[in-house]
């Protein structure tokens, strides 16, 4: 799950698009990467994070503003992976950003995300 430090207010890039970008970029990256003779390119899952909820406490001066500059950042996501034939997933669907700094996770969305995402790592594994 990238994307969330790209909206920090210091990064010269920090809109939707230009974070689904820098996704499209590293998923080339990993494509192109080498690998042993005969293995094949893996799949690559872009993982959307949750929207910025009023970013507050210590880190609300870093992300001032990401709120707006986050919208779209899943369409954006979704249409790179689309492009780029990678799975996409919205973490929004299942979680939201921390109730307390408005950014990360809390603690007991962390199970419930990654039970989420394992099941959609599972079928992407069993279908390859």
């Amino acid at each position: 799950m990238l994307g969330t430090n790209d909206f920090q207010f210091c990064h010269p890039y920090n809109d939707a698009w230009s974070s689904a970008l820098g996704i499209a970029s590293l998923v080339r990256e990993i494509r192109r990467s080498p690998i042993d003779p005969g293995m094949p390119v893996p799949s690559v899952l872009i993982v959307c994070p949750p929207r910025f909820r009023n970013p507050k406490g210590s880190i609300a001066r870093k992300f001032r503003g990401a709120e707006e500059r986050a919208v779209g950042l899943a369409e954006a996501y979704m249409q790179v992976a689309s492009e780029l034939g990678c799975r996409c997933f919205d973490a929004e669907t299942i979680t939201t950003a921390s109730l307390v700094d408005g950014v990360h996770l809390d603690s007991d969305q962390h199970l419930k995300f990654g039970v989420a995402l394992a099941k959609v790592v599972n079928e992407m594994l069993t279908k390859s």
